[in-house]
């Protein structure tokens, strides 16, 4: 096993990556991935939950302009991607961007992106629960089964609970303590119920479209309630483009056919995105909603809630910014009464699989962060009987559900895209600086024109962020500022690395720790169990 003393990196201890490296050279997959298998995986990984719960959310900030938003929303994410998948191709281990900038840019960088994660898969389980909930209680209703408003949303809603996300949330974690996995035939079967019924709301919606549904274009402008601030919070519904980065070491010709992968399955996904918002632009119209004053309404806030209330009461068809199940509503509205049905269904079937996904990803991000020493090692507990890491499960599972029972689901997004874009900047800036302090390091992928895509997705992901509702970007800030006191406090003195201790994960999960030289002014290491 490779060893080597952590070295000074930007700011502080780094994880040596000589070390990391050796765990993927003993776990090393055989390439068999083209150009076509990675397009595949890429769109069944990207077109999912954003699509079915934000184009009203989307909507109401940008109106039929939402239409750019995707694709400024995509373009950031190939960017990002180019570079996600330089270091994923280098250090194709558990951990995501955190172990990236654990092994490029020290300690400290990579547990501010490990807490940023928690909002990137931790918030965004609960967003797609909570969007689930709106298919699930507009479905009944379909059926003549009226969940009560105190139990189907949150306060800013007019509710008191989100009873429906509060369950599937428990239900889902209670699946991943038991130790169940969704098989590939199941995942590659959700992928397709998804791709079939939003196929089907183009096919049905773009007849009917009216012209008239597009002006104007752009109602709100291009700042946080318009066309950019659609676009960072649009940048969920791509969410999952680095299954294709992560997929590098088992591609054939990586250099060639990663990029393949990432642009040509963000570029489908774009396009199909572009269909569906355009059939639900031209079928229902995308007039935002705004006061007595003509201001335009926040997504997700109580006054929205209650001027759509007031419309709907009037007698008027529950505009498209308004509803819960966005897709559903126009089928319906547009005479589809059954279709409308079945796409609820879809959603019903399709998206708790993303939310399993997600907290999935939270407790892997936990579980190395707590095998590292950053977090109490009790997280890192593995259940006698189902093997399974049961108590950060556990954790994680009150979280998400402690969110989806109230909050709304756009403002679970933007806080989840807030912790996403932090992340994908860190990486983008992880492989510009690796590139300077390791020129000579083997690369199975090199991201093209570093100089040029690296930048551009550092700016990318700021000028998204910068565009979220102002609390959101505040969420970051502080939930960032806690990170710091946790590390400070707890993480730092009981740190793996930082203690001299080279923890190798996945291959070597359940052998002891191996000691390294210490940092200047270490003291001297141990041995101790992981």
């Amino acid at each position: 096993m490779a060893t080597a003393a952590p070295r000074g990196g930007l700011l502080g201890r780094v994880k040596p990556l000589d070390a990391i490296l050796a765990t993927a050279e003993k776990k090393s997959l055989h390439r068999t991935l083209g150009a076509f298998q990675l397009t595949m995986l890429g769109i069944g990984a990207v077109i999912g939950t954003g699509i079915f719960v934000l184009t009203s959310e989307a909507a109401q900030k940008a109106g039929p302009a939402m239409m750019i938003s995707f694709v400024i929303a995509g373009f950031v994410c190939a960017v990002a991607a180019l570079c996600y998948s330089e270091l994923a191709s280098m250090v194709p281990v558990s951990g995501s961007a955190y172990t990236y900038t654990y092994a490029v840019m020290g300690e400290v960088l990579a547990w501010m992106v490990g807490w940023a994660l928690i909002l990137e898969y931790a918030v965004g389980a609960s967003a797609v629960a909570v969007g689930w909930s709106g298919y699930f209680v507009g479905l009944l209703k379909s059926w003549g089964v009226i969940v009560p408003e105190a139990l189907a949303v949150g306060p800013s809603g007019g509710g008191l609970i989100n009873l429906p996300a509060v369950v599937i949330s428990l239900l889902i974690t209670g699946l991943l303590i038991l130790g169940t996995k969704e098989s590939a035939r199941f995942t590659s079967a959700l992928v397709l119920v998804k791709v079939v019924a939003l196929t089907a709301f183009i096919i049905l919606t773009l007849p009917v479209l009216n012209g008239s549904h597009f002006t104007p274009f752009i109602p709100n402008g291009w700042g946080t309630y318009g066309v950019v601030g659609a676009a960072a919070s649009i940048f969920f519904a791509y969410v999952g483009f680095d299954a294709v980065s992560t997929a590098a070491e088992e591609t054939v010709n990586p250099q060639r056919n990663v990029p393949i992968g990432l642009i040509g399955s963000l570029l489908f996904c774009t396009v199909f995105y572009l269909l569906v918002a355009a059939g639900a632009i031209g079928a229902l119209g995308a007039d935002p909603v705004r006061n007595a004053a003509g201001a335009v309404l926040a997504p997700g806030s109580a006054e929205l809630t209650q001027q759509c209330q007031s419309i709907v009461a009037s007698g008027a068809t529950e505009p498209l910014v308004c509803s819960r199940e966005a897709l559903a509503h126009v089928l319906r509205s547009i005479g589809y009464q059954r279709l409308g049905d079945l796409m609820g269904v879809a959603a019903f079937i399709a998206l708790p699989s993303v939310v399993l996904m997600m907290m999935f990803g939270q407790t892997r991000i936990f579980f190395v962060m707590a095998r590292d020493g950053l977090l109490p090692e009790r997280l890192a507990a593995v259940h006698p009987k189902y093997k399974t890491p049961h108590v950060v499960t556990a954790f994680t599972g009150i979280v998400v559900t402690l969110a989806a029972a109230f909050l709304p689901v756009g403002q679970l997004a933007d806080y989840s895209n807030s912790g996403t874009l932090f992340a994908f900047a860190m990486v983008a800036l992880a492989v510009f600086v690796l590139r300077r302090q390791d020129p000579s390091r083997h690369r199975p992928f090199r991201t093209p024109a570093v100089a040029i895509i690296s930048p551009l997705a550092i700016i990318g992901c700021i000028g998204l962020y910068l565009n979220l509702p102002f609390i959101a970007k505040m969420v970051l800030v502080v939930w960032g500022a806690a990170g710091l006191l946790v590390y400070f406090g707890y993480s730092r003195s009981r740190s793996h690395v930082g203690r001299g201790i080279l923890d190798v994960p996945e291959a070597d999960s359940d052998a002891p720790p191996q000691p390294v030289p210490p940092m200047p002014g270490a003291p001297t290491p141990g041995y101790r169990d992981a």
